[in-house]
């Protein structure tokens, strides 16, 4: 299983970024999907996640109405929709896939990551 996320970079305060993550190996659209970010020096925290059908959606409290999770079973690919960043989203951001959408940890691959630094 390959999970290849990509769309981040250097963006100011206020503005947007699209993460996109790719996976191959799996039958895409029987797994759910998250999202998760490491800041420096601080521990990997929860995101978004999103069920296999994409029905299921949750939010991490902190980018609630400011980010957006999506997913295109055609294309194999889940979106991070990210508008309004501030500086305290800079994180590399990871994806993962597993059997059930959940803010834990329990997800059975990751992707490398990318990181998004969001400049005041």
């Amino acid at each position: 299983v390959q999970l290849q996320a990509s769309g981040g970079g250097l963006v100011q305060a206020g503005g947007s970024l699209r993460l996109s993550c790719a996976v191959s190996g799996r039958t895409f659209s029987s797994y759910a999907m998250g999202w998760f970010r490491q800041a420096p020096g601080k521990e990997r925290e929860f995101v978004a996640t999103i069920s296999p059908s994409g029905s299921i959606k949750y939010l991490a409290d902190s980018v609630k109405g400011r980010f957006t999770i999506s997913r295109d079973n055609a294309k194999n690919t889940v979106f991070l929709q990210m508008n309004s960043l501030k500086p305290e989203d800079t994180a590399v951001y990871y994806c993962a896939l597993g059997p059930r959408p959940t803010t834990s940890s329990r997800y059975d691959y990751w992707g490398p990551g990318t990181l998004v630094t969001v400049s005041s």
